[in-house]
């Protein structure tokens, strides 16, 4: 039941500007409603602070980075920050409405996805993040209520809330809430986050893997009555293989979970980036019939949705699917170790040394120790001479990554891959990735981005049907709709035209509509109307009437030529006019 008019806010008028209408998610932080811009007549969603945190300024500050860290971001995956204001009744931001639904209700009603599902909405996702990690933002609570799904099948990642800035000083966005509390979801937080360590965008990689497993399989990996009882076991177990579950994942999408779900965060990849490379090289491996494999947990059917029922982020079920404030218990803390004190006790005498036999194992001792130290050193060179780790060189154009890679004493292997998230000329992933140890006569394999690949559309006007389709196709373009129209000048069954215009750039794929030709326009039949009636009509079918018959007030009784006949627009079509 919608209780939008119990809502004190329903119907204001924020900043004079944004009027609130419709009361459509609550989340941990804030509210969020459909409202109108009242100056530019659009339909907005509007975020709006509890009043409880209002008057908190960590709550405020992070409320207000949220929408000037979003705003910097231009990209058709990430729910656009239109403005943000303050005004008596709460702090807002005014966002891009997005008609549609979030991923949980897609989860809820499916139970599951197809490999194919699963990875049209993960790739848009890792492709936005990646953008936010390559302009140095951490989003810090990935998960199926913040991924909307457009009436159109746009895929968009909303609700930086917990944005983190990873260049700069911002301790209100690194820090928790307080010793022994965080502020995040906990089905989604990394080890790392819950060990309240510094943290980088690999949290977001780790979210994205569970993410990632609960699309193919249905439930979430790690599951508990408690947020306590969840929060060890992302500590101390590894999420399962989803193909336990869903057997047609199969073992490539099974080192992707495990990989962005490693609890070393230096296990998996770097970045969004670095994963999407990854999750694409595994999609163009898998054959159509396991893409397209329903899962089991597949079993409820999809409820018939009304375009505009939701935007932004939905009202969750489970009080541990919303972002809060979360009470780490001490034991999974790390433990604080002591301070080291090498002065003697107080009060203890010091006591004379003693020869001979005393001073034996302190010589032995001092010698191993050395020995130890000699042998180390040469290790370490020797280590130092063969091998050496990988630095990140993730952005970086082919002269950057090569000079750092040279740093090293490592030599790069380059080549080139289309991207839609990295720009041209810049580093997507490295193999073997970043902080892994490689000898130095191997080289590094650094793929490029060519940037987004762009395919011409064809001129098929004029070729029949089947011909045009086919052209598409060899173009790795896909035919569209088909329309049909009268034509005086292309045959029957021939293209007329195409959407978009031939030359026109279009993504691998994409779809090209198809305007086909009926062939010549048919002469309408006007028997038993009146001369005024009959010359309409054939006026409207774009033909010249000409009347004949010394009764012009009677009816049509023959036409030339007859009715159903092809002929060219503008052409003369005789009508005799008899009284009977």
């Amino acid at each position: 039941m919608d209780m939008t008019l119990d809502d004190p806010l329903y119907g204001a008028l924020l900043d004079g500007r944004y009027r609130v209408e419709q009361r459509i998610a609550v989340g941990g932080m804030s509210t969020v409603y459909r409202g109108t811009d009242t100056r530019l007549d659009r339909a907005v969603a509007l975020k709006v602070m509890h009043p409880a945190l209002a008057a908190d300024g960590e709550f405020t500050a992070r409320f207000i980075r949220e929408a000037k860290a979003v705003a910097r971001l231009a990209h058709p995956n990430v729910v656009n920050v239109l403005d943000q204001g303050a005004d008596p009744r709460g702090v807002f931001m005014a966002m891009e409405y997005v008609p549609g639904r979030t991923l949980r209700d897609l989860l809820r009603d499916r139970g599951a996805l197809s490999v194919r599902a699963a990875l049209d909405v993960l790739e848009p996702v890792l492709a936005a993040l990646g953008t936010a990690h390559r302009a140095g933002l951490v989003h810090r609570d990935v998960k199926p209520e913040n991924v909307l799904i457009t009436d159109t099948g746009l895929v968009k990642v909303a609700d930086f809330g917990l944005v983190r800035v990873l260049a700069g000083t911002d301790s209100a966005a690194t820090s928790a809430t307080g010793t022994g509390q965080l502020l995040g979801t906990v089905s989604y937080l990394a080890p790392e986050q819950i060990r309240q360590e510094d943290t980088d965008q690999r949290v977001d990689v780790y979210a994205a893997g569970i993410l990632l497993y609960e699309m193919l399989t249905g439930t979430r990996p790690h599951t508990g009555e408690h947020a306590a009882q969840v929060m060890y076991r992302h500590l101390h177990e590894d999420v399962p293989a989803p193909s336990r579950t869903a057997p047609a994942v199969g073992p490539e999408l099974d080192a992707i979970v495990a990989a962005a779900t490693a609890r070393d965060p230096e296990a998996r990849p770097w970045d969004a980036v670095e994963l999407l490379a990854a999750v694409q090289r595994a999609r163009r491996s898998l054959p159509p019939a396991r893409l397209d494999a329903e899962p089991p947990a597949s079993t409820r059917p999809t409820p018939v949705h009304n375009p505009g029922e939701a935007t932004a982020v939905i009202e969750t079920a489970h009080p541990m699917d919303r972002t809060s404030v979360l009470e780490v218990p001490p034991e999974l803390l790390p433990p604080v170790r002591p301070a080291v004190n090498d002065d003697p006790p107080r009060g203890l005498p010091g006591r004379a040394r003693r020869s001979g036999y005393g001073r034996r194992p302190l010589i032995w001792s001092a010698a191993l120790v050395a020995l130890l130290l000699v042998v180390g050193g040469i290790t370490y060179a020797l280590s130092s001479a063969v091998y050496a780790t990988v630095p990140s060189v993730l952005g970086q154009s082919r002269e950057q990554a090569a000079a750092t890679l040279d740093k090293q004493g490592l030599h790069g292997a380059f080549t080139e891959q289309y991207s839609e998230s990295v720009q041209a000329g810049q580093v997507i992933s490295t193999d073997p990735g970043v902080g892994a140890k490689v000898r130095k006569s191997d080289s590094v394999k650094v793929l490029l981005s060519r940037g987004p690949e762009r395919l011409q559309v064809p001129d098929v006007t004029g070729r029949p049907l089947a011909d045009a389709r086919k052209a598409l196709g060899d173009a790795r373009l896909t035919a569209g709709t088909s329309g049909e129209e009268f034509s005086d000048t292309v045959p029957k069954g021939s293209v007329i035209s195409t959407a978009p215009a031939a030359g026109s750039s279009l993504a691998p794929n994409a779809p090209v509509a198809l305007t086909v030709s009926k062939g010549m326009h048919l002469v309408p039949d006007v028997g038993g109307l009146s001369k005024e009636d009959a010359s309409a009509a054939l006026t409207a079918a774009g033909f010249v009437p000409q009347v004949t018959g010394l009764l012009p007030l009677g009816k049509v009784t023959g036409q030339s030529p007859a009715a159903g006949t092809p002929a060219r627009q503008g052409s003369t079509v005789t009508i005799a006019v008899s009284l009977f």
